[in-house]
């Protein structure tokens, strides 16, 4: 781990900017919801928008959610051996051209999974992965990207977010880092650089590091999130 001040970081989420996931999730739904007799594609839509816990509640709501939720994890641990998974473009490059203690992972998974997903991917993993039980409050809280930045010995100003969901840039922001969108066809709101693939941001991405910019050398200051 760098010393304080040594530099600056990229802090990345795991599914939907690093590794395409969708449908090894909409798999492990579909499975869950057969498993308690409910409409995957119903069950789907209710757990995109809400917590696992909350989408048991309103899907099984005469379920133990701890069964449920123990039923889930069990689906998720299995796909993480047996699913296809793959890394979205540009994602091994940019990883393998980031210095080690450079970058780290801020994910709402769990480790052990993200080990297996970049294993299985074929992407390098880091020295800090901070996961949903490495804090309390997770996403749109800033607790987690602050706990990233805090182990890589990087100050919050000297951190690069590369995110793909609301939450997530919403916990980048209120914990007063860069943050840049990656895979959406329209910016996510609020960020200050936009790519509509994760391969369009690579070039930047290595420059954020080294603190300068393709275009304009050191010192740059990041452009307005817009159509890229």
């Amino acid at each position: 781990m760098r010393q304080p001040g040594g530099g600056k970081c990229v802090l990345f989420d795991v599914d939907g900017t690093l590794i395409d996931a969708v449908e090894n999730q909409r798999g492990v739904w579909a499975a869950w919801a057969a498993r308690y007799g409910r409409d995957p594609e119903e069950t789907y839509r209710v757990a995109l928008r809400t917590r696992p816990m909350e989408t048991f509640a309103e899907v099984v709501p005469d379920r133990d959610p701890r069964e449920c939720l123990a039923a889930l994890h069990a689906l998720e641990d299995d796909d993480v051996r047996s699913g296809v998974y793959s890394a979205f473009d540009g994602a091994r490059e940019l990883l393998t051209g980031l210095a080690p203690g450079a970058w780290g992972l801020v994910t709402s998974n769990y480790e052990h999974r993200v080990r297996g997903r970049f294993a299985r991917a074929g992407l390098p993993v880091p020295s800090v992965i901070v996961d949903a039980a490495a804090v309390a409050e997770g996403k749109p809280s800033p607790a987690p990207y602050l706990l990233a930045a805090e182990l890589l010995g990087a100050e919050p100003a000297d951190c690069l977010v590369v995110e793909d969901a609301p939450s997530g840039v919403a916990a980048g922001l209120r914990a007063g880092m860069q943050v840049w969108g990656v895979n959406a066809a329209v910016p996510v709101a609020g960020v200050h650089r936009h790519f509509a693939t994760l391969n369009e941001g690579v070039p930047e991405i290595l420059a954020f590091v080294s603190a300068t910019t393709r275009s304009s050398g050191a010192g740059a200051t990041p452009k307005a999130a817009g159509p890229s």
